[in-house]
């Protein structure tokens, strides 16, 4: 059975696709000429013929289309002088028969067999099942990685280029390196801070840092002098005081003085010897005066190698390379330069007092750390450099790393995904191979049965068939008979001459249409007529009068009956129509209340401009058109360009199509004014319009919309139907007005 249909990029369905769902065991279709009903039954009869369209069949399961249209007129009637026969089963050979009755329903079996595994692997709409399961699972797992993908995109957008704007690619890659990748796993920080050079613009080699050389600055620290005490010789005849008083510095110091001052001696006053003179000179003599200079040197010295370092390192503060932690390199800068000055003060007090033992703070352990950091940031110089040397290399190592960084994130969600896909692909696989082994065990059993038919087919009961039901429907100026080849039909009048060639329209039209219905219970061929079956009707009562169209549609309700009662081989049917009298004959149904039944569905096929559309009703569409004229009728703005076609079509829905009465008894109830304006709401009705639904539109006064109102209100009331239109007016209905107009 069909469970939906989509039509789309054919004849006048060339806008956004119009949908049939959820279709049932009966689909009724109405609409105008032209509206599009012919291309449905069409796209059921040969869907592969339409690759725009697509056809859902349940559980997949395609039944053989019999489809009764202008095609299948033309195909049958017009263009070949003899009908194909019918070929139906016999009752004379009931071996056979039983034999084949036997064959089918283990035929049903394997046929319901099939189904109920196909709708395991794909469920009811080919989406579900084990299949849909799998399908679940993929995009269950495929958005867990695109949660990996969007959280480490903004860092790592490089290792995942070529998959970042496709999930399910990127889902594939995932599944592809968890079975090939070998990369080294990193920390994601590290993985970040190689992606910021590897994955950005095309980086550019790196200066490294100059070396600092401080060895010099260093072994200014243990030059023997800062711990010598300099003062002079010990065998001076004055040594002995200097000595005593402790104040060698004060008295070079004051030499100075001394020398300057004539030999007067710069704090009494007093003139000297000469031998105080020499005394003095002796005991400050060449060994003094040279460790007096090795400390004046030692201080210069240092200063100049203290200031050349901290220049280097200030320079280089200043123009920071790439790698280098510069915050790190200012700390231990502020800390030399603190020591430095100590020392150089240290070094100043040594100058004056040549005598103190000095010991300077010790800069090792700075300069050290000063030349680890730059150490530290020259390793990852050459590194950089060599990463640049070889981008390509780099780029996919690092790749790799994101990579692997991922699967190890996703790890238990891949080991869970594994199983889970293992046993839904173990049970695919099985349901697949009892589908196979099934198909293949119903196509012999299909063989079977067909070779049986062959048995005991005949055209003949067709013939009698259809020249019993054209005799009793007054049909006797033609019958059907026999062809000389002995397997079809031709239309000869009562002498036995050709009648196919003078039948009137009327007459066509119903041939085939027996003909088509008699080969829904058998064959064109002398076999299959067994075989499962959709029907459709698209119009079979064209230029049929209503005593045939009353036939038509009885032998059309006999189908249903049969597709209720599961006797024959037809499971669904459409029917699809213009004609509102077949229409609501056909789709009658006591037990329907007020929505459609479960059995059935309802559609409006209309055409909007040039375009096609298809509307599903919850109720017969007639039935809601009917109620739509009073609501037009009820509303107190109502059009007075339509009105006159409202109360029309109003009046032949309820007296002519339902109530069968004839409207020039109604006129002639009125007088005057009131008979005319009866007769221009009843004329239109005889001339038919609900078969070219072209209304005539006359834009008339307030003061006549009313007259029309009262007219239309009186026909009901004369009629003896004023509860309907009481009924159908409902609140809109007012007790005192009068229901003729004065003459």
């Amino acid at each position: 059975m069909i469970e939906s249909i989509t039509i789309s990029g054919v004849a006048t369905f060339s806008g956004t696709s119009e949908q049939l769902n959820a279709l049932s065991q009966f689909n009724f279709f109405f609409g105008s000429n032209g509206a599009g009903k012919t291309t449905v039954s069409r796209v059921i009869a040969d869907a592969p013929a339409f690759p725009s369209c697509k056809v859902i069949w349940r559980a997949g399961a395609t039944l053989q289309p019999l489809v009764y249209n202008r095609d299948f007129v033309e195909r049958n009637f017009n263009q070949s002088t003899e009908l194909k026969g019918v070929f139906t089963l016999g009752e004379k050979q009931l071996d056979v028969a039983a034999k084949i009755a036997a064959a089918k329903t283990e035929l049903d079996a394997i046929t319901t067999k099939v189904a109920t595994l196909t709708l395991g692997l794909q469920g009811a709409d080919g989406s579900g099942g084990k299949k849909g399961e799998l399908a679940a699972l993929e995009n269950g797992f495929k958005e867990k990685c695109w949660v990996q993908k969007q959280k480490h995109d903004a860092k790592l957008q490089g290792g995942f280029e070529g998959f970042r704007n496709n999930s399910e690619k990127f889902k594939g890659k995932v599944l592809q390196e968890q079975t090939s990748n070998t990369a080294t796993l990193l920390t994601l920080a590290e993985l970040e801070t190689k992606a910021g050079s590897v994955f950005g613009p095309t980086p550019m080699t790196e200066t490294a840092v100059t070396a600092l050389d401080t060895s010099q600055l260093l072994s200014h620290e243990t030059n023997p002098i800062l711990t010598k005490r300099v003062i002079g010789k010990d065998d001076v005849d004055i040594a002995a005081m200097i000595r005593k008083l402790g104040n060698s510095d004060w008295v070079r110091e004051g030499r100075r003085f001394y020398a300057a001052n004539d030999q007067i001696c710069p704090f009494c006053q007093q003139d000297t010897t000469d031998a105080l003179a020499r005394s003095l000179n002796e005991y400050f003599d060449e060994s003094f005066m040279a460790d007096s200079k090795q400390v004046d040197d030692l201080a210069a010295n240092y200063a100049t190698e203290a200031a050349r370092v901290q220049q280097q390192i200030s320079v280089t503060i200043a123009s920071p390379p790439k790698f280098l932690d510069v915050e790190k390199l200012k700390a231990e800068k502020e800390l030399l330069a603190a020591r430095i000055i100590v020392n150089n003060q240290r070094l100043a007090g040594k100058k004056k007092e040549a005598s103190q033992v000095v010991e300077l703070e010790p800069l090792g352990n700075v300069c050290t750390a000063i030349s680890t950091l730059i150490d530290v940031a020259n390793t990852q110089v050459t590194a950089h450099n060599k990463m640049v040397a070889n981008l390509a290399k780099e780029r996919a190592t690092l790749t790799a790393q994101v990579w692997k960084f991922v699967l190890e994130e996703l790890k238990t969600d891949l080991a869970a995904f594994k199983t889970a896909k293992e046993g839904l692909d173990k049970a695919i696989t099985s349901i697949k191979d009892q589908i196979t082994t099934a198909t293949t065990e119903k196509v012999k059993k299909e063989i079977e049965i067909r070779e049986l038919e062959k048995k005991t087919t005949s055209i003949q009961p067709t013939i009698d068939g259809i020249n019993s039901l054209l005799l009793s429907f007054g049909f006797q100026g033609f019958k059907l008979a026999k062809a000389a080849n002995g397997t079809s039909y031709k239309l000869v009048r009562l002498d036995g001459s050709d009648a196919k060639a003078t039948l009137s329209e009327g007459e066509k039209t119903f041939v085939t249409f027996l003909y088509f219905y008699h080969l829904l219970k058998g064959s064109e061929s002398d076999s299959g007529m067994t075989t499962d079956r959709i029907v459709v009707f698209d119009d079979p009562v064209s230029s049929l009068d209503s005593d045939i169209l009353f036939i038509v549609s009885s032998l059309i309700k006999g189908l249903f009956d049969e597709v209720r009662a599961g006797t024959g081989y037809v499971k669904q049917i459409f029917v699809l129509t213009h004609n509102v009298y077949f229409h609501k004959e056909v789709t009658y149904n006591p037990k329907r209340k007020d929505v459609a039944m479960k059995e059935e569905t309802f559609w409006i096929v209309r055409k909007s401009g040039l375009i096609s559309k298809l509307d599903k009703h919850l109720t017969n569409p007639i039935k809601t058109s009917y109620e739509l004229l009073w609501a037009e009728v009820r509303k107190p703005e109502r059009s007075n360009i339509a009105i006159q076609n409202t109360l029309r079509r109003i009046l032949e829905n309820y007296f002519k199509i339902l109530g069968g009465i004839e409207f020039d008894g109604l006129c002639a109830m009125f007088e005057g004014k009131e008979k005319i304006i009866c007769k221009s709401l009843c004329s239109w009705v005889h001339d038919g319009s609900h078969y070219a639904h072209d209304d005539l539109y006359v834009s008339i006064e307030d003061t006549m919309v009313d007259a029309y109102l009262k007219v239309f209100r009186a026909i009901f009331e004369k009629s003896g139907h004023s509860a309907h239109y009481r009924m159908m007016m409902a609140d809109a209905f007012v007790e005192d007005t009068p229901a003729v107009m004065a003459v």
